[in-house]
């Protein structure tokens, strides 16, 4: 059974609840006006993470979203991403854990990169165990997706991305 049937017959659900309780500690809750996030060097981005790049409306700098508008646009995002997600994913034996892991790590990076990463190509691979670990760590154990470039083109490491690669890390092996 590959893992769109495995959606297809609810053995792994798209937009979980534990996901969004997941998004909304990394993302925010309420964050209903669209504000211009410094760690993406002022992409617009309002409710759990939702961007220009990602919504299908527009996000505009001060613009304020109710919590329905959040709600529906939020499910519609990550619905999509995880989709996107579930064609590079080729091991049938994930768990919702890991998949809601992979899903944070890809509503925060990107699914393209998810897809391309070492986690994946781990995971694919049949090593879930060390495909989680390589969500936050290196193979010598320095940090990974926890840096961000300046302004000036230098890669910064932010405690915070970090805590939230550890997170994904420790959500997937569960």
């Amino acid at each position: 059974m590959n893992l769109r049937m495995k959606i297809a017959t609810g053995a792994i659900a798209l937009v979980s609840a534990g996901l969004m309780t997941f998004l909304g500690t990394w993302e925010g809750n309420g964050q209903n006006v669209v504000y211009a996030d410094n760690l993406a060097r002022g992409l617009p981005t309002v409710c759990k993470g939702v961007t220009k790049h990602t919504s299908p409306v527009p996000v505009v700098v001060g613009e304020y979203w109710s919590d329905a508008r959040c709600a529906e646009v939020e499910k519609l995002v990550v619905q999509k991403g995880q989709l996107t997600l579930a064609d590079c994913l080729t091991n049938q034996q994930i768990s919702q854990n890991t998949f809601d892991a992979l899903s944070s790590h890809a509503h925060n990076v990107g699914t393209a990169n998810t897809c391309a990463s070492r986690a994946v190509g781990l995971i694919n691979a049949g090593r879930i165990a060390d495909g989680c670990r390589a969500l936050a760590w290196a193979p010598d154990g320095k940090p990974v997706w926890a840096y961000v470039t300046d302004a000036q083109g230098r890669k910064v490491f932010v405690p915070g991305l970090y805590n939230r690669r550890r997170a994904e890390a420790e959500m997937c092996l569960k």
